[in-house]
């Protein structure tokens, strides 16, 4: 019997961490052969060429779409996702797999979704089921409604999925494939790389050994006219704590001009001798840097995932998140600068909390694998309601 082929598509830097054990498992599987295909913000510098530690983990690159147009507004992310339609639909019909795999909720992840439905491909989708109150959650669950295999992250996204009148036999709660990678530095006991030298940036070096926050904060697609003004009220109260801080450069959204500009003009007016800033991190190091870290700022979903399994601390500002699951580690504020200084100082006299499972643990790249080599080839749906 002849390989299953799964083509997998990448089109963002936490993407490629979200999914990085499912990849590898897929790789491994005597009955599998993985057509991994790289597109969108994965491939540019400016977003940390993720590319990059994709083909130093080892993994073959099928195809590269670049279909990202420039602008970061509205209009640029739907043009964005219609480039993607027309060169995946081109990839897809190249590689002829047996079915797709789409990850998550980025606008990008459209594209992959709605070629691979119009062309009979078998499509499987990772972490559906989910609500967040944004754009991210109509793109979700659009995805669900064109998939046929849902492999969810939580047993109340299993049960949403299904809701929507999903097959409940074809909806799979795996947790997140992302939990795997933090599994593995739970119990390390020290930052084993120095950051500085690994990956470069720009701006101070603190001193890391008497602890160090972290901040990864992105623009809300439907607040994304107020980017700059949201991660200024960040910026200053950053300056204010004035401790040892990493931060990390947003992703390609709708405001991310914003954010970026406003971080670029804050650097000009105000010295900040304890920060540093960064473009991106390998996955593993990334969650290695969260592990050691008295706290993360932001908004960014790996401080309500993988921080909850670490039990890191997370000051998750304004609603980005909202309506998230969430474990005992994170608190929410509003974009308030007294607010995020108020938290990160309470997070940081509480410490961490215990590990949280409920997004997963630390199987599902296999579990992932080992369904998409036994469920059957479909395109169809079985009505459900």
């Amino acid at each position: 019997m002849p390989k299953r082929k799964i083509t997998v598509v990448i089109t963002a830097r936490p993407s490629y961490s979200r999914v990085k054990t499912v990849l590898s498992a897929i790789q491994n599987h005597p009955d599998l052969e993985l057509q991994l295909v790289v597109a969108a913000s994965a491939l540019l510098d400016r977003y940390g060429s993720a590319i990059n530690y994709i083909e130093k983990d080892g993994f073959a690159i099928a195809a590269r779409v670049f279909n990202v147009l420039e602008g970061e507004n509205l209009t640029a992310a739907a043009k964005t996702t219609g480039i993607g339609i027309l060169e995946l639909s081109t990839v897809f019909d190249n590689l002829k797999p047996d079915i797709v795999v789409t990850v998550a909720d980025r606008f990008e992840t459209m594209a992959t979704a709605i070629a691979a439905s119009y062309m009979n491909i078998p499509l499987a989708h990772i972490q559906g089921g989910e609500v967040t109150g944004n754009i991210d959650e109509k793109v979700r669950h659009a995805i669900t409604k064109l998939a046929d295999y849902h492999f969810v992250a939580s047993a109340s996204a299993q049960q949403r999925v299904i809701k929507l009148g999903e097959d409940p036999k074809m909806v799979f709660n795996t947790g997140c494939p992302s939990i795997d990678l933090a599994e593995e530095v739970l119990l390390s006991k020290m930052l084993p790389f120095n950051p500085y030298e690994k990956y470069g940036g720009v701006g101070a070096q603190p001193d890391l050994e008497k602890g160090y926050l972290v901040v990864m904060q992105h623009p809300v697609t439907i607040e994304y006219q107020d980017s700059r003004k949201h991660i200024e009220v960040t910026l200053e109260a950053i300056y204010k704590l004035n401790k040892p801080t990493l931060w990390f450069w947003p992703n390609v959204d709708a405001g991310a001009d914003g954010t970026s500009t406003g971080i670029r003009a804050f650097r000009e007016h105000h010295e900040l001798p304890n920060v540093h800033f960064f473009k991106n991190m390998e996955g593993v190091d990334f969650l290695h840097l969260l592990q050691h870290s008295d706290c993360l700022i932001g908004n960014s979903s790996v401080g309500i995932r993988e921080c909850a399994y670490l039990g890191v601390p997370v000051v998750n500002i304004g609603s980005r998140q909202n309506k998230r699951d969430r474990g005992g580690n994170s608190v929410d504020v509003e974009y308030s600068q007294q607010q995020i200084e108020e938290a990160v100082l309470q997070a940081i006299q509480t410490g961490k909390s215990g590990s949280s499972s409920l997004y997963g643990d630390g199987k599902s790249g296999h579990q992932i694998a080992e369904l998409l080599r036994q469920l059957p080839l479909q395109f169809h749906k079985t009505i459900m309601y």
